[in-house]
This record gives C-alpha cells, sequence and structure tokens, in this order.
C-alpha cells in the first residue's frame, strides 16, 4: 500500500508522506522550458506527450509520494464547449456560457476533447518512476466551476453584481457539472488515477447560510461518487468559513486545509486525517524558517494521520533547493 493510502485509509500516523499543489509547474527551469516552446495553455495540457512528462519531472527532482496530473479544472467547462483561454498576467478568461448546447452535450463528444488528459494519466502511472506512489486525478469543486463558468474570470474577492440573478441558469449548470464531474472523474480512475482531489478553490466567498446549498449538496454527491468507486478522496475547501461542519456534512477521507487554517484548531476540529497548511510564501524565505515552520507542522499531527502539503499552490519564484529542503526535512522527522 502507498504512502498515502496508509494515511488515508489506514489512517497511519507513523508516516507523513508528502506532494506539492502545483508541484509540476512554474518554479522548475524545465517547465519552463518547455513552456517557452508551448506557449498555448490549453494546448498543452492536451499534448499528452509533454503533460505527462511535466508530471513526472517534480518526481525526478525530488522524493515525492505523489503525482498529480498537469492539467486544469478548467479543462472541464471547456470539454463542455465554454470558451476557456489564459491571458499571461491576467489568468483565465471564459466565454458565454450556451446552456442549451451543454445540456444537449452528449458524453462521448466531452471525453473526446479532453481525451489527451486521460491518456497523459495512463502515461505517468504506468512509468516505472510511480512505484509505490500515487497518481493524483482532480477536478474543480462544482461551486468553483459554477464561479468560473458565471463570473468568466477569477473572482478575486467578488463576484459580479448579478451571479446569483438567474436562478435557472445556475440550477442547470449545477446538473449539467455534477453529469459531467462524474464522467470526468471516472475516465480518470479507469487510465490510471488512484486518489482523487476536489479543488473548491473559491469556497471563501460564501456566507455560511449559503453553503449548504452550493458546497455541501453538490460536493457530497460527487464524493460519494467517488466513494462508490473505490477511491480515496480529498476535498481542499479553501477558506471555507466552517471546516469542521464541512467535513461532518460533506465526508471526504481527507481534507486539505489552507494556510489561514490555524493548524492547532484544524487537529481539534477535525477528526478525518489532514492534509497541508504550510503557507507557500514560507518557500520564500531562508531553510532554517523553513524547517522551522515544517517541523512545527509536523509536531502538531504527530498523532493525527497527515500527508505533508502546502495550504494553497507553490509560488512560481519558489527556487527549487527550497522544495528540496523541504522534502528532506518531511522525509527525516
Amino acid at each position: 500500500m502507498t504512502p498515502l493510502h496508509q494515511v488515508i485509509i489506514n489512517k497511519n500516523t507513523k508516516i507523513n508522506p508528502i506532494w506539492i499543489m502545483r508541484q509540476a509547474g512554474r518554479y522548475l527551469p524545465e517547465f519552463r522550458e518547455i513552456r517557452k516552446l508551448n506557449p498555448d495553455f490549453i494546448k498543452l495540457c492536451l499534448n499528452e506527450i509533454l503533460s505527462s512528462e511535466i508530471t513526472l519531472q517534480p518526481l525526478k527532482r525530488f522524493d515525492l509520494d505523489a503525482a498529480v496530473i498537469f492539467s486544469d479544472i478548467l479543462m472541464l467547462p471547456y470539454g463542455l464547449n465554454q470558451k476557456v483561454e489564459f491571458k499571461k498576467g491576467f489568468g483565465p478568461i471564459l466565454g458565454e456560457i450556451d446552456i442549451n448546447e451543454m445540456t444537449a452535450l452528449d458524453e462521448i463528444d466531452f471525453i473526446e476533447k479532453i481525451y489527451p488528459v486521460y491518456k497523459a494519466i495512463k502515461k505517468v502511472s504506468s512509468n516505472n518512476l510511480m512505484k509505490n506512489k500515487n497518481t493524483i486525478g482532480f477536478v474543480g469543486a462544482p461551486w468553483t466551476l459554477l464561479v468560473y463558468m458565471i463570473n468568466q474570470q477569477s473572482p478575486k474577492k467578488n463576484l459580479k453584481q448579478d451571479f446569483f440573478k438567474d436562478t435557472d441558469l445556475i440550477k442547470n449548470i449545477l446538473l449539467v457539472l455534477e453529469k459531467f464531474l462524474k464522467i470526468h472523474i471516472k475516465n480518470q480512475i479507469e487510465n490510471g488515477a488512484n486518489v482523487i482531489q476536489i479543488f473548491d478553490s473559491w469556497a471563501g466567498l460564501l456566507e455560511e447560510k449559503d453553503l449548504p446549498h452550493y458546497i455541501y449538496s453538490p460536493t457530497l454527491n460527487l464524493v460519494n461518487y467517488v466513494k462508490s468507486l473505490k477511491i480515496p478522496v480529498i476535498c481542499f475547501p479553501r477558506e471555507i468559513k466552517n471546516y469542521k461542519e464541512y467535513c461532518e456534512i460533506v465526508k471526504p477521507d481527507a481534507v486539505s486545509i489552507d494556510y489561514n487554517m490555524d493548524p492547532k484548531v484544524a487537529l481539534k476540529d477535525i477528526q478525518i486525517p489532514i492534509q497541508g497548511g504550510l503557507d507557500p510564501k514560507i518557500l520564500l524565505t531562508d531553510k532554517e524558517t523553513l524547517k522551522k515552520e515544517t517541523i512545527k507542522y509536523l509536531d502538531i499531527f504527530k498523532d493525527h494521520p497527515y500527508i505533508f502539503n502546502l495550504g494553497h499552490g507553490i509560488l512560481p519564484e519558489t527556487n527549487p533547493e527550497m522544495v528540496e529542503c523541504l522534502v528532506s526535512t518531511v522525509k527525516n522527522y
């Protein structure tokens, strides 16, 4: 059994596996070389030779316990024929929604449009580097995808003023998302993903009164689906107002905490295995500070099933040497 599975399934507290959100990415010079020649981000995600190579780059450098497929949560709206492009220095820009076209979309057409993502997962999971390691597939949570699809760009702090106005549209998008997220998850698992992470990047935008409708209910539905396929599921409801309640209602196999969550409060409130927490900015400091902060998290969770990770994606300006320091600190703990 892999280290990640030992922690998530067997609740092992003697080991602390490590992987890093966005570990395949811009902080690595070898990634930047590929990116220079492939400026179109969506095309790069759909090039299974390059995306599988990128996925494995961090595992060639560091003793990590999992690979996370180089893709994006917005491959889902892209597969639903909503225009998606990534503008340098700005982020994603999405086109208008044609809900009738989305509702009528055939499963085969959706799979065909993003099929290289599944081929990349197959290539990664069958690679020799992956012995006793996990291949993590992922999706965006329904709420976060809804945010991007209606807002048509990253909300940063605010949603469009009339975001909630068209309740029928929201209801129909959530139905479409439920159907196609399950298809997307199933295809990732069939091609070798043996852990699924659900990213709810914009969970923090909602008031507590709206959590049941937009987050708890649709995410629980997905979590139950992944469990039915006998694969562990980790949820990351970033900056959600109530982690404790989320875990009790949505019941993921493990929960990833963001860097604003006090780890001691997490330990007290959360019964299930915990992942993450370290502020990515700590990797921009010095090795002594990094070791101290890393050990702080390991000490707090020493008697709780814990997967080491950051409280958000690794920053592009991170020096790979700091990642090496982080990994060896965790491994030698």
